[in-house]
Order: C-alpha cells, then sequence, then structure tokens
C-alpha cells in the first residue's frame, strides 16, 4: 500500500519537527520534509508532491490563507489541512473558502493527528468540536444583519437563512453540515428548499439570487 505523503509547514522550526516525528511514528504515512512560510511551501509542494500539506496559518511572508489559495489553484489534488490555535477564529472562514479540508488544534495529541492526516486523505472535513462551533457562531454573527433581506427576499426559514449565508460564504455541503452538526442528506434538504424559493436550478443561480438580495 502507498504511504500518504506529507509536507508539514510551520515558521517554529522545532514544532514542524516534532509533528514530523509523530508522523513518523505510522507506517503509512511518509514525511517528504518540512518547510518554514508560505513560499516554502508552495516550492516544495512542486517538488516533493505530497498528498497532505499540514499548514500553519500564522507565518511571516505569506500566510497559511493566502498558502492554501495558492496550493489549491496549482494542486487541487492536494489535501491542505490547517495548524491554529482558538485564538485563530479571524482565519477560519478564508482558508476553508479557499479550499481548506478542515482545521487542527495545535495541541492535538499524536494519535489524533495521525488520524485527521489519514481522514483529510480520504476526502473528509476536519473541524475539531470547538472550531466547528466557532464556524457556526461566527455564521450567525454574519447572518444577523443579512437575515431580513433574505426574509424579506425569499421567504426563507432561519436555518435555510443560515446555510444560504453559508453558501454564499464559499462552504461545501459537507462543511456546512460539519459546522451546523448536520447529516449531509438534511443539508442537500436544505438546499433543494433554497433553489425552490430562490427559483434557481443549481447552486451558482442560487449564491448570484443571494448575493442580488444582500447588496
Amino acid at each position: 500500500m502507498e504511504k500518504i505523503k506529507v509536507l508539514v509547514v510551520d515558521d517554529q522550526a522545532e514544532l514542524a519537527e516534532e509533528i514530523a516525528q509523530i508522523l513518523k511514528t505510522d507506517e503509512g504515512l511518509e514525511v517528504v520534509g518540512t518547510a518554514a512560510d508560505g513560499f516554502d511551501a508552495l516550492e516544495k509542494t512542486a517538488l516533493k508532491h505530497p498528498d497532505v500539506v499540514l499548514l500553519d496559518i500564522r507565518m511571516p511572508n505569506m500566510n497559511g490563507v493566502v498558502a492554501t489559495q495558492r496550493i489549491k489553484a496549482d494542486y487541487p489534488q492536494v489535501k491542505v489541512l490547517i495548524l491554529t490555535t482558538f485564538d485563530d477564529s479571524d482565519y477560519i472562514l478564508n482558508a476553508i473558502n479557499n479550499g481548506a479540508s478542515g482545521y487542527l488544534l495545535k495541541d492535538i495529541g499524536g494519535d489524533a493527528l495521525i488520524d485527521a492526516v489519514k481522514n483529510a486523505h480520504a476526502g473528509d472535513t476536519i473541524l475539531p468540536a470547538k472550531i466547528a462551533r466557532r464556524i457556526a457562531d461566527a455564521a450567525k454573527h454574519v447572518a444577523a444583519d443579512r437575515e431580513i433581506r433574505l426574509m424579506r427576499a425569499f421567504n426563507l426559514s432561519e436555518r435555510e437563512i443560515e446555510i444560504a449565508l453559508m453558501m454564499y460564504e464559499g462552504f461545501t455541503n459537507r462543511q456546512i453540515s460539519a459546522a451546523l452538526k448536520l447529516s449531509e442528506g438534511t443539508t442537500r434538504n436544505y438546499v433543494s428548499a433554497i433553489y425552490i424559493k430562490t427559483k434557481c436550478e443549481n447552486r451558482a443561480q442560487a449564491i448570484a439570487a443571494i448575493k442580488d438580495a444582500l447588496h
């Protein structure tokens, strides 16, 4: 079985090496290198062809949000997992909108770190409970001054407004499900209801209609 290739990116060299050593204890993972900032991460992604990039969100020269956007634009198959502290919530929505597969808190245990890398590689969205709550709270905060416009325009329910705004912010159905603790089937049903009420046939049309209502 082919090993999952991982690139570890953190401007704190000792922490990057510590994470690399933890990952190396699992036979299914291969650490292909470490990088110190976003530019370094882009260069090493091009050279080493990792499957998963573990990326610190706060770095000099190019932060994790911009690096995520650049990596996903050039290498859409690569999974990006953001390393963060709970205080980095300002960056959360931006990085997910730019294609991150999820978040890991830096105090994560070794076994959980290894599992998260494997699960991200398999296509899962990785959101610790505290981060998921923060994303849901952020979505509700964004909704507060816009929900009246959507209610008047499309007669959406409170939950439909919440999901419509998350769609507008770039969340996928899977990410909405994780943040709001809904099954993906339930999320799909809400999205279908939003299509009907906005008189749209697909996601792009619905997002355009939501944007028109909000501006």
